[in-house]
């Protein structure tokens, strides 16, 4: 037993033992690195396919961009350059925002007819009844003008608009309106007349060339404003309501990128345009449309019971000055961000110079219209509204040659000949009164 047991714990043969060991070892080690070898491919593998997992995920969501945005593509970019394509001798490409708007259009359709080259850029918004706009965005395109459904806010499309095209001009005139839709939301003026109005600063600024800026600002700016008429030099610190904050703070900020970057700018302040395809949120259409359908509309009052006035201005003239300040515009001095010499900055008025009663003109709808109107008279609430405005336009006439032509009794019978026709209204037999023609009213 003993022989046995030492022959087990001390072989006759001790090599062949440390040769077994060695196998044994190495058997272990081969086993274990094929394991670790496995593990590894393993995963190496598990990472391949996650990697290509996110890649493939990364390419569908691009592509669903792709597909899905309204803008981009090779297609895109023909009707862009198109649109652009200047047809006169000495003629300008603009970029026109705002162009479904009202004074977008007219702008847009009077650069198109004269032989310039015209690429519209809206956001459709729903502020007011957007298949108005829709519609403007038709008659441009009957014209030739593409217009780019998109925000001003979006810095991609820019940056895409100004590759495509070498704009020489901007014609600034997006912007979210309205004195009294600023209470019910604040947040849409800071995102349209401020973020809105730098981005695409910061588009100009960058454009190789620079191009030269002309936008709408607003009579809205003088505020509480009490000297008569209103004159660019007169102060602007006192505006009576957000949406003429912003556009006071819009013009320091054109001025900024006037003064930092070289951008050649003009400023437009408009006194209450009105005309046909106008916004149906401003007073006189508003009061077309109540006063055909029998509604009784609301005539505000201001204090002591004094009317309020507005310096009415027709559309066509508006058009003139907007050209007007394009064909003047000298071109921006800056180049790659930078700024090579001082530029052109002006700021105009342009309005009518003969202010008009809100309840006179009530009283050329009623004519017009054929039509009583049901009024009720209250006193102006605290909602931003000023009392009167009343444009000095010395400066635009004699800088710009503007004149204006139209008084408010000769617009308004445009506009209501236009709003007639465009909402399917026919003049009743009796002649005293207008009636929808069946089925062709087109809802507001």
């Amino acid at each position: 037993m003993m022989r046995l047991m030492e022959a087990e714990l001390f072989p006759s043969t001790p090599g062949k033992v440390k040769i077994e060991r060695a196998h044994t070892i190495n058997r272990q080690f081969n086993r274990c690195f094929a394991s670790t070898s496995t593990m590894f491919l393993w995963a190496l593998f598990l990472i391949a396919l996650t990697a290509s997992y996110l890649s493939f995920q990364s390419f569908v969501d691009t592509s669903s961009r792709y597909f899905n945005a309204s803008w981009g593509g090779m297609h895109w970019e023909k009707q862009i350059r198109a649109s652009a394509t200047v047809r006169r001798p000495g003629g300008m490409s603009v970029l026109v925002t705002g162009a479904a708007g009202f004074v977008g259009t007219h702008v847009s359709l009077a650069l198109r007819k004269r032989g310039d080259g015209v690429v519209g850029l809206d956001n459709f918004n729903s502020y007011y009844d957007p298949s108005l706009k829709k519609a403007r965005e038709a008659l441009l395109e009957s014209h030739g003008v593409f217009v780019v459904e998109g925000d001003i806010d979006d810095a991609r499309l820019l940056a895409k608009l100004f590759d495509v095209v070498p704009f020489t001009h901007v014609m600034h005139l997006a912007a979210q309106a309205g004195v009294r839709y600023a209470i019910e939301n604040p947040a849409s003026y800071v995102h349209s007349n401020i973020a809105g109005l730098v981005t695409l600063l910061e588009a100009c600024k960058s454009a190789d060339p620079q191009p030269a800026v002309v936008w709408a600002s607003s009579s809205s700016v003088y505020g509480l404003n009490e000297k008569a008429p209103f004159s660019e030099a007169d102060p602007t610190d006192r505006p009576a309501s957000l949406y003429a904050a912003t556009k006071k703070a819009g013009e320091e900020i054109t001025h900024t990128y006037n003064h930092i970057y070289g951008l050649s700018i003009t400023g437009l302040r408009f006194f209450t345009v009105y005309g046909p395809w106008g916004r149906p949120d401003m007073a006189y259409f508003s009061f077309t449309r109540n006063i055909l359908q029998g509604k009784p509309i609301t005539v505000y009052r201001g204090k002591n019971r004094v009317d309020l006035a507005r310096d009415f201005t027709f559309i066509d003239d508006i058009v003139k000055g907007c050209v007007a300040s394009l064909d003047t515009a000298e071109k921006s001095t800056g180049s790659g961000g930078r700024k090579g010499s001082p530029a052109q900055y002006r700021i105009y008025n342009l309005g009518n110079t003969s202010p008009v009663t809100v309840p006179a003109l009530v009283g050329i709808l009623e004519r017009h219209l054929k039509v009583k109107a049901k009024k009720n008279v209250v006193e102006m609430p605290g909602n931003g509204d000023v009392p009167f405005t009343h444009a000095n336009i010395s400066l635009a006439r004699a800088e710009l040659g503007y004149k204006p032509t139209t008084n408010l009794e000769t617009g308004l019978k445009k506009f209501v000949r236009w709003y007639l026709s465009y909402y399917g209204y026919s003049p009743r037999s009796g002649g005293s009164a207008a009636e929808a023609t069946t089925g062709s009213a087109k809802s507001l």
